[in-house]
């Protein structure tokens, strides 16, 4: 009987193609979990809680009949507590989907994380999860993490309108963290992006590259093959180097041997002899040694006054250099203008005016006439 099972396994495995086995039929859906498939219920209570910001207990307050509703059908209670500001949801006796309390945490976890009610409420149906990415340790230096996370959602929204499109999820940035909700395959793909941003990577690359995949995805023929020659490949840029600093700390070379003992002030005196000096041959060459310092402190100060009585120095005269006599001088034009300056009386009235005049007048006289 046991040949019979693996010959007929063997042979199942070599008429059915592999590609069959590995691809799921479309439109084909897991069936609900109801009631007869647990008849009598959950053997202990469980419960979950959560913390929420201040800022969302007015929302909470307000669309929180609906929470209690929307729980309510799978038998799961919820409670909201504004003085401590926590939500909690507990299993009752009439649940009897096992995995009906962790889609509850889901929910009360995506609703303190400012994920609306229209959103957070899919987190119950069976083809839905969520994923909630922190990324406030990402990134050490604040300013870097904002610019990097307003990167994310890109010019009014567009970045991550397009990624919510590509990868049919609802995403939320908020604060440290960003919340998805979605489809297995696009919550994978939105964490990629997410943290790639985080690590300096545009989002614009991961965009392009689900574009493609997307557009791939429609051909059967190509859902066995690799990818990776249709999938672009993007090169990072080298950045500048570091300049290198002007004074280098050079490392002395190790030694094992410790360094030699400094000389005492006794030392020092053997070796130059003053050790052995009498108590008045020491004062009287350190009064020695003083008299010279003063002397020198005196010379110096002499220097500095003197200093004041010294002329400066005198900046050499450049010498203007002589009118170049080069042009010569026409001296028969200047004596005409002589001549005729003498033969002109001063105030006179030239020539050709003074026969104007002279016209003039004449006519004058022919009228009188």
């Amino acid at each position: 009987n046991l040949l019979i099972i693996i010959a007929f396994w063997i042979f199942f495995l070599i008429a059915v193609d592999e590609s069959e086995l590995l691809t799921v039929p479309d439109g084909w859906k897991e069936p609900a979990f109801t009631r007869e498939d647990n008849p009598k219920g959950l053997l202990e209570e469980s419960s979950f809680a959560t913390l929420f910001p201040k800022y969302r207990e007015a929302y909470l307050k307000e669309c929180w009949p609906l929470v209690q509703k929307a729980l309510g059908e799978h038998y799961v209670n919820a409670a909201l507590d504004l003085i401590e500001g926590s939500m909690t949801v507990t299993t009752t006796k009439k649940t009897f989907d096992p995995y009906a309390i962790i889609r509850a945490r889901d929910l009360i976890k995506l609703l303190a994380r400012s994920v609306p009610f229209e959103q957070a409420v899919r987190i119950l149906q069976d083809d839905v999860a969520c994923d909630i990415i922190k990324i406030g340790s990402l990134v050490r230096k604040r300013e870097t993490f904002i610019k990097r996370r307003a990167r994310l959602l890109g010019p009014k929204g567009s970045t991550l309108k397009a990624l919510e499109l590509l990868t049919n999820c609802y995403i939320m940035v908020q604060g440290n963290t960003v919340s998805a909700l979605g489809p297995f395959s696009g919550l994978k793909e939105v964490r990629k992006v997410v943290l790639d941003t985080m690590k300096n990577i545009h989002p614009i690359y991961n965009i392009k590259t689900l574009m493609i995949k997307r557009e791939l995805a429609k051909d059967p023929e190509l859902r066995t093959q690799s990818w990776e020659r249709f999938l672009p490949k993007f090169k990072r840029k080298n950045l500048k180097k570091r300049k290198e600093p002007k004074k280098k700390n050079t490392k002395k070379e190790y030694t094992p041997f410790p360094p030699p003992q400094p000389e005492s002030q006794i030392d020092k005196e053997l070796a130059s002899g003053e050790y052995f000096l009498k108590e008045r041959q020491k004062k009287r060459k350190r009064m020695e040694e003083i008299k010279a310092k003063q002397a020198d402190a005196v010379k110096r100060r002499q220097e500095e006054r003197n200093k004041a009585f010294i002329p400066p120095k005198e900046k050499p005269v450049v010498k203007t250099k002589k009118a170049s006599t080069e042009k010569k001088i026409d001296i028969e034009a200047i004596k005409e203008k002589v001549k005729n300056a003498k033969k002109k009386k001063l105030g006179a009235l030239p020539e050709e005016e003074v026969k104007l005049k002279m016209a003039a007048d004449e006519k004058k006289k022919k009228k009188k006439k």
